[in-house]
C-alpha cells in the first residue's frame, strides 16, 4: 500500500507540524481545521518555520517554495474524502477525537488509512468507534515535529499488519525513526518522561529543592539537554496533568497520582511558556 496524499485534522503546533514534515518530503497535504483563523496561523507558522531552514541552508528557497505549493488549506472535513491517508491532530479529548472518526469514516474511501496523533487516549477505543478498526493506527509525533526524529507508531488490538506496514514506511520516507508500540495508556515515552516530571514537581513541592537545582541535578548528574521542569514548561502544564490523570484512570496505581502542586498550577493558570509563566517566567 502507497500513500501518496495526506490530510491532516488540525493545524495547531502539532498539525502544521506534520502537515509541513510531509509537505518538504514530497507529499501533497490538505490541512482542516474548522476555524479560518486557526488556519491562516497554522499556515504562517509553516511559514516562519520553513524560512529559517532557508537561513541555515537547510533547504533552498525553490524547496521552501515547493514544499507551500503543496499544502492546502480548508475548513470543510469533506476535503478529506480522497486522501490515503487522514492524520488526525486536533484536541486531546477523546470525544472530539472519536466524533472526528466517526466523521471520517463516512466521507473518506474504504481505503483510507485514519491515524491519530494522541499522546495518551486508547487507540483501541478510537479503532472500535471508527467502522474501520483494522486501519486505524496510530502516529505519535513529538514537537518540534520538523525537528524531532521520533514518531511512536502505535497498533490498536485491531490493526492490521497491512495498515501498520504502510505506516511505518511512510514514517522512515519523512525521514522519521518509527518505533513499535502496542496500545497501552501513555504509550512508551510518555509513561515514562510525565512520571519524572511529576516526581520533580513533588520534589519542588516538598521542598526539597528550587526548580534551579532540580533542573541543573538532571542536566549535569544524568546529561539531560534540559532538567524536568523546563520541559514541563515547554510541554504545558496542563498537557502533563492531562496525561497523569489517563495513566492514574486507567492503571489505577498511585505512583501515577499527579502531585498537589502541578493541579495547582494548572488552575491557576500557570501553563508554562505558552502562558508567560510556569516553573520558570517568559517574556512575551
Amino acid at each position: 500500500m502507497t500513500l501518496k496524499t495526506i490530510g491532516v485534522i488540525g493545524a495547531g503546533t502539532m498539525g502544521n507540524g506534520i502537515a509541513q514534515t510531509c509537505a518538504v518530503c514530497g507529499y501533497d497535504v490538505i490541512m482542516q481545521d474548522v476555524s479560518d483563523a486557526a488556519l491562516q496561523r497554522g499556515l504562517s507558522t509553516i511559514e516562519k518555520s520553513l524560512g529559517r531552514l532557508v537561513s541555515k541552508e537547510k533547504i533552498s528557497q525553490a524547496e521552501c517554495d515547493a514544499a507551500m505549493g503543496r499544502i492546502q488549506v480548508t475548513s470543510d472535513i469533506h476535503a478529506m474524502a480522497d486522501r490515503d491517508l487522514v492524520i488526525e491532530a486536533a484536541s486531546e479529548n477523546l470525544e472530539i477525537k472519536l466524533s472526528v472518526f466517526t466523521q471520517l469514516n463516512e466521507i473518506c474511501a474504504d481505503r483510507t488509512i485514519l491515524a491519530t496523533n494522541t499522546s495518551s487516549l486508547s487507540l483501541t477505543r478510537i479503532a472500535a468507534a471508527s467502522g474501520r478498526d483494522d486501519r486505524v493506527i496510530g502516529m505519535h509525533f513529538f514537537n518540534p515535529v520538523p525537528l524531532m526524529a521520533l514518531v511512536e507508531v502505535i497498533r490498536a488490538l485491531q490493526t492490521s499488519d497491512q495498515t501498520y506496514q504502510a505506516i511505518e514506511a511512510l514514517a522512515k520516507d519523512l525521514g522519521k525513526t518509527p518505533v513499535s508500540v502496542k496500545d497501552s495508556p501513555g504509550f512508551v515515552v510518555n509513561r515514562m518522561l510525565v512520571p519524572m516530571i511529576n516526581e520533580a514537581v513533588f520534589i519542588l513541592y516538598e521542598g526539597l529543592a528550587q526548580a534551579e537545582d532540580i533542573d541543573a541535578a538532571m542536566k549535569l548528574g544524568a546529561a539531560h539537554p534540559m532538567g524536568p521542569l523546563a520541559l514541563a514548561d515547554m510541554i504545558g502544564l496542563d498537557v502533563c496533568l492531562w496525561v497523569m490523570d489517563v495513566l492514574h484512570q486507567e492503571f489505577g496505581d498511585s505512583k501515577f497520582r499527579p502531585c498537589p502542586l502541578l493541579k495547582q498550577m494548572v488552575d491557576a493558570g500557570y501553563l508554562g511558556r505558552k502562558s508567560g509563566r510556569g516553573f520558570y517566567t517568559y517574556g512575551k
